[in-house]
């Protein structure tokens, strides 16, 4: 009889981001990442149409959306802690910030009141690295290259015999 064990990781995983530390939840049950990644894929849909190649007609708006719903699918996989410092908004004017949020549409609200205000994340960084997290928390979580091998292993199934039997009759492609 054959036995085997599986072990859940206990510790948080961490990602340091310019000197600070996000901490991820140490397994994802469930539907968890699944529900995540949906509402990233409903996200990116949203802002399907973007011509990058003329610019002039870009929605920026939809561009945002983008980016918050990525910022929102990295965070649903933090610790509470962490997703609240991650996705902190502050509203901004002159470089001086008037109030923090942690609803978009309440802190533009809040930014609409003042001229010349503006909505901005408390923790800045660039799309790449955004996008960087994107990749490492879909590996962690949705068993990426380093949860499975990527090649065929020797316990791999054979290929499955081709169906029915040979016959004399020629290919169609060789006319």
């Amino acid at each position: 009889m054959a036995t085997k064990s599986f072990a859940f990781n206990t510790e948080p995983h961490v990602a340091t981001v310019n000197g600070h530390d996000l901490l991820f939840e140490a397994e994802v049950m469930g539907d968890e990442f699944m529900d995540a990644f949906t509402e990233l894929k409903e996200a990116q849909a949203a802002a399907s149409g973007i011509d990058l190649d003329d610019l002039s007609t870009m929605d920026p708006s939809k561009l945002r959306g983008a980016t918050r719903g990525l910022r929102q699918f990295v965070a649903r996989l933090m610790l509470p802690d962490s997703a609240s410092e991650f996705l902190a908004l502050e509203v901004t004017k002159d470089g001086t910030t008037l109030s923090t949020h942690q609803d978009w549409d309440e802190a533009q609200q809040a930014a609409d009141a003042v001229a010349g205000a503006r909505v901005k994340y408390a923790m800045q960084m660039p799309d790449r690295v955004l996008v960087q997290l994107m990749e490492w928390v879909t590996e962690l979580y949705g068993g990426g290259t380093n949860a499975r091998p990527t090649g065929r292993s020797g316990g791999s199934a054979k290929a499955s015999p081709r169906g029915g039997k040979s016959g004399p009759a020629r290919s169609r492609s060789k006319g």
